[in-house]
């Protein structure tokens, strides 16, 4: 297979990656992350996951390079990273004991070819109190979370039912990605 990189800072992808491709290149693409007015949260998440990979593609010209993005989708509102504790516990007022989406851009590409989507997975929560938002808040994992929480660690006792892929809650749905990667043997 060709020399791979994943085009991402975030340590929970190259993780998930390492499960289907035993060894790649992690190189952070610095793009900015602002949505346009009037693009929708799967728009912005391809978007993103398009301009990371063709930013690291520049550096690797002859790799395949892999970028991703995920946002929580509710109610037509982008939740991404919180701001700070009172945009954190609003983000947890908005989605206790309801339905919302995580939206994950993906998109393969080299320099013959690109691939892209968006895997969307809806996610209950439980109903979640303020002071149990804030003891979650404590804990550090919401800081530098889409929507505020993590799955795979502490956030995940919100969690009443999730519709979709679990992988691309975590920030890379791996089965879209090993048949991308695969198409390009």
């Amino acid at each position: 297979m060709q020399h791979i990189v994943l085009a991402s800072a975030s340590p929970r992808r190259a993780e998930l990656l390492r499960k289907i491709v035993p060894a790649f290149d992690v190189m952070p693409a610095d793009i900015d992350e602002s949505a346009t007015s009037n693009e929708s949260g799967g728009e912005l998440v391809l978007r993103l996951a398009k301009l990371k990979a063709q930013k690291v593609l520049s550096e690797y010209p002859n790799a395949i390079i892999i970028g991703s993005d995920t946002i929580i989708y509710k109610d037509a509102k982008i939740l991404g990273k919180p701001t700070g504790q009172a945009d954190f516990l609003e983000m947890m007022q908005l989605l206790s004991g309801a339905h919302h989406e995580v939206l994950t851009g993906l998109a393969v590409l080299n320099a013959q070819q690109v691939k892209a989507m968006v895997v969307t997975t809806q996610v209950q929560f439980a109903n979640i109190s303020r002071e149990q938002a804030l003891r979650y808040w404590q804990t550090k994992e919401p800081e530098d979370k889409a929507g505020g929480y993590a799955i795979q660690g502490i956030g995940a006792q919100f969690v009443k039912s999730i519709n979709g892929s679990y992988t691309s809650v975590v920030g890379l749905p791996l089965h879209e990605t090993k048949l991308m990667l695969e198409s390009f043997s």
